[in-house]
């Protein structure tokens, strides 16, 4: 809402004067003016896609669900702090990260080519 209101709103005076109805006004202002915070939010969304919703899945997770109910994040838990795999564990958290890293590679490269628009 807020990015909303930065839109100038002499744009749509101006467009309404031309005779443009509301579709075109949606598509020709409103869509380019926000599309730098959709590029960006969607990013930050697909950077963090990998994890599996940690706190939700573990509150309800038993042990007759582990061969069903355990996501990576779940799963890491279970061999780091409760079997003491710490070695096993964290190499499974670095090739999440890993992932993660290149999906977030993948995800900026293809939002500066769309949008010009990038994390960096």
């Amino acid at each position: 809402m807020a990015a909303l209101s930065g839109v100038n709103q002499d744009l749509y005076e101006a467009a309404t004067v031309d005779g443009a109805n509301r579709f075109k006004q949606i598509v020709h202002i409103t869509l380019p003016s926000l599309l730098p915070i959709i590029s960006i939010l969607l990013i930050l969304n697909f950077g963090s896609m990998m994890t599996g919703g940690f706190d939700q899945v573990f509150n309800l997770y038993n042990t007759m669900v582990y061969e069903s109910g355990d996501v990576i994040d779940t799963y890491v838990y279970r061999i780091g702090l409760t079997q003491g795999k710490y070695s096993m564990a964290t190499a499974i958290g670095l090739f999440l990260n890993v992932i993660n890293f290149v999906l977030l590679i993948v995800v900026n490269s293809a939002s500066k080519k769309m949008s010009g628009q990038g994390i960096y």
